[in-house]
């Protein structure tokens, strides 16, 4: 009788827990995307990421806010589109170098507090992204303090950093 009621309950547990999709999430899932107020080309098309993306991203970061500037550039594929506030260009490696170095040698000191972070890949695996979310203070060489909250939109490419967006809110 023991065996029977193990053999009851365990068949009872794997049948809850089918590892297949349920039709009413799937329903679920199909309703909520048509509640969107907007249409996109791809909804929720992306997964987890590789933790390998986040820390070229985040090694090349630092780099940078050590003054680090070869060591920061060498997480960079070998041409770069770098968008930030009013630029937006495509550039070569060399080109980045020496954009990233004179934004770099404007300032005394950089720290950065990082809140987040996230790697994303698309559903269908091409396109990869990391994601940071962090607060910059700085001290120009003129001896001016400020800081901003950042966030940063990284585009990899066999492990390069190929597409840099940059948005920047200071603070007060």
């Amino acid at each position: 009788m023991r065996k029977l009621t193990f053999i009851f309950l365990a068949a009872t547990l794997f049948s809850c827990n089918n590892g297949g999709t349920d039709t009413k999430d799937a329903v679920k899932d199909t309703a909520t995307t048509k509640a969107y107020p907007y249409k996109i080309e791809h909804p929720d098309a992306w997964e987890m990421g590789n933790t390998a993306n986040t820390m070229v991203v985040l090694n090349s970061i630092k780099a940078w806010e050590d003054g680090k500037l070869d060591e920061s550039i060498k997480y960079f594929g070998d041409s770069v589109r770098a968008q930030f506030d009013a630029f937006d260009k495509k550039l070569s490696n060399d080109s980045l170098k020496v954009l990233l170095t004179n934004e770099r040698n404007r300032y005394k000191t950089v720290a950065l507090k990082m809140e987040d972070w996230e790697s994303v890949v698309s559903k269908d695996k091409t396109q990869e992204w990391v994601t940071l979310w962090y607060t910059q203070t700085w001290e120009t060489t003129k001896g001016v303090k400020d800081s901003a909250a950042v966030i940063n939109d990284l585009q990899l490419k066999g492990g390069k950093i190929i597409r840099i967006d940059e948005y920047l809110r200071k603070l007060h």
